[in-house]
């Protein structure tokens, strides 16, 4: 995909090569991505806010690895490392923070491609 933007990290070969050719499957899996994904943002956002660190970890946690099917393995250790600093007592929220929304930037990012990638697929 030579059509991401700076904030992108997208690397669809692993989504490619377990679909075996499977558009429709390509297709299911970023619509469950793009249907999911607010609801964690949101959700580790709201938990932030609220320095509720156990929710916060949790769902950085389930946000993982759907990033790693997606290939956004510069994204995913910034979601690790908010899951492992909030599970660690989150002695700097200030980082948390700034973290989660460089994070936001290129999944928000991201999930804009996909939904094209989807809508061009399910033709």
């Amino acid at each position: 995909m030579s059509d991401l933007s700076q904030n992108q990290d997208l690397d669809l070969s692993l989504l490619t090569e377990i679909a075996d050719g499977s558009n429709e499957f390509i297709v299911e899996s970023i619509e469950m991505f793009l249907q999911q994904t607010p609801e964690l943002l949101q959700l580790i956002s709201n938990s932030i806010a609220l320095k509720d660190w156990e929710t916060t970890g949790s769902a950085a946690h389930k946000l993982k690895p759907n990033l790693g099917f997606f290939g956004m393995l510069n994204t995913q250790p910034l979601i690790q490392d908010i899951e492992s600093s909030c599970r660690a007592g989150a002695k700097n929220p200030q980082e948390i923070s700034a973290k989660f929304n460089q994070a936001k930037i290129a999944i928000e990012a991201n999930m804009v491609t996909l939904a094209k990638l989807k809508t061009e697929l399910g033709k």
